[in-house]
């Protein structure tokens, strides 16, 4: 019997090279995307398990064609498809925002995952899920990341959609939205004191690490989800 194979969108760093390794080491072949930097070996792949492919995810064409090389490839529809791949933008009140960032954010965070979530409806295998990476501050609001948090708002309005949608062929759609998470984006530009901020967020003064959150998408990839369906599950420490 062939393994299931997961397709993990933006897999080369952070809560994504997390997602990959969890899949792995719960038996599933894994396709893992890229935008530029191809990321290393899981470790414990087997030969052919783990394959990379290279896609810009606001490109509609791209991501179409890497359902069709990982089908070929694999020799098998992915019963799983993630959508980690994001990008985030520099801060600032909604009122004094870059209207630039603000349209690299739509592009990448709504556009490319619309992209992602339009194709995995068409590709995964009837009884298969969907998991797609938004943030509990959409639940949170924070001073200077409503345009970020508005971005990944946009993803779980399509993923409760697509989970009426595709309910008839036994696929789970559900969405993961972590809290702060110590991952390399999170990082960026803090200083120790806005870290120490985000940490004090959570009632467990820390933040969270990309396998806890990893741990969850592997949850709901799995047969023992079977009735998680529609849901927005946030591993947050409590922040919200």
């Amino acid at each position: 019997m062939s393994k299931k194979l997961a397709l993990v969108f933006g897999g080369s760093r952070g809560i994504g090279a997390a997602c990959v390794q969890a899949l792995v080491d719960d038996g599933f072949d894994v396709a893992c995307t890229y935008v530029s930097s191809k990321p290393a070996e899981p470790a414990g792949a087997a030969a052919g398990r783990v394959a990379f492919y290279q896609v810009d995810i606001a490109d509609d064409a791209q991501v179409a064609a890497v359902f069709d090389s990982v089908a070929r490839d694999f020799g098998t529809r992915p019963h799983c498809v993630v959508a980690n791949a994001g990008i985030n933008v520099p801060p600032g009140p909604v009122h004094q925002f870059d209207t630039g960032n603000f349209r690299k954010l739509v592009e990448v965070n709504i556009v490319g995952a619309f992209n992602i979530l339009r194709h995995a409806g068409q590709q995964v295998a009837d009884g298969g899920a969907i998991v797609a990476l938004t943030t509990s501050l959409v639940r949170h609001a924070a001073p200077g990341l409503g345009p970020y948090s508005a971005s990944k708002a946009a993803v779980e309005c399509l993923v409760r959609a697509m989970a009426k949608e595709l309910a008839g062929r036994g696929v789970r759609v559900n969405a993961v939205a972590p809290g702060p998470v110590d991952t390399d984006l999170f990082r960026a530009g803090k200083t120790d004191e806005a870290k120490q901020r985000s940490a004090a967020m959570s009632p467990f003064n820390r933040i969270g690490t990309p396998e806890e959150v990893a741990q969850v998408v592997a949850f709901l990839a799995s047969d023992k989800a079977s009735w998680v369906h529609g849901q927005i599950v946030q591993p947050n420490g409590g922040l919200v």
